[in-house]
């Protein structure tokens, strides 16, 4: 069965927060804390961990380890999903430096970028290349995912040369809106809309 999306989201953060308790024995939690603790409602907990085949303990909840490995099982892939990340600039760094921390099935195999400074370093182990080889190391490092952290300008052509080379899911953090075929799962955070966003409901508070 295929997941809903946002259950997906709250599974993946779920799991960042039992992670943090593997190393507790016997380790259990309750549903309404674990929303307590994500600000979710517990109800919206207890559905999605039925989902994926978990019902808990009436008594002592759910076991930590176990829940951590079934939500794994769920929305791992049986191999690492390999990342690249368009832009080695600040945000493309703090995206990688985020990723390379987090204990999770995805790896960054490349960083792409057009300046020659950047050309030939390596970051958190991962090697930047010019951006002409983008085609040619995606194809060779199989990598499915792709992250685009440049300026809006450019955004449709990468994102153009990213599906010509069989990128499977795009992540778009330019304000720039890509029209894509429907096999591809895009996923766009455009920074400054979502702080206007925040910043109007904290004036009408």
């Amino acid at each position: 069965m295929k997941l809903p999306k946002k259950t997906v989201q709250r599974l993946s953060r779920y799991r960042r927060l039992l992670v943090k308790y593997k190393y507790v024995k016997d380790s259990f939690i309750y549903s309404h804390d674990l929303a307590r603790l994500l600000n979710l409602n517990p109800v919206q907990v207890r559905r999605d961990l039925m989902l994926i085949g978990s019902s808990g303990n009436h008594r002592k909840g759910y076991n930590v380890n176990e829940l951590n490995a079934l939500i794994g099982v769920t929305i791992d892939s049986n191999d690492y999903q390999n990342i690249c990340i368009i832009g080695a600039g600040r945000l493309g760094r703090a995206i990688l430096d985020y990723v390379t921390g987090e204990d999770i099935n995805l790896k960054v195999k490349a960083i792409f970028d057009i300046d020659p400074q950047l050309i030939g370093k390596s970051f958190n182990d991962v090697p930047c290349y010019e951006i002409g080889k983008l085609n040619k190391i995606i194809l060779e490092k199989n990598i499915t995912v792709g992250v685009i952290a440049i300026p809006s300008e450019f955004a449709t052509s990468i994102a153009s040369i990213l599906l010509d080379s069989g990128i499977k899911s795009i992540l778009n953090f330019t304000s720039v809106h890509l029209d894509l075929p429907k096999s591809v799962y895009l996923k766009e955070f455009d920074i400054v809309t979502t702080l206007e966003e925040m910043a109007y409901f904290v004036k009408c508070n």
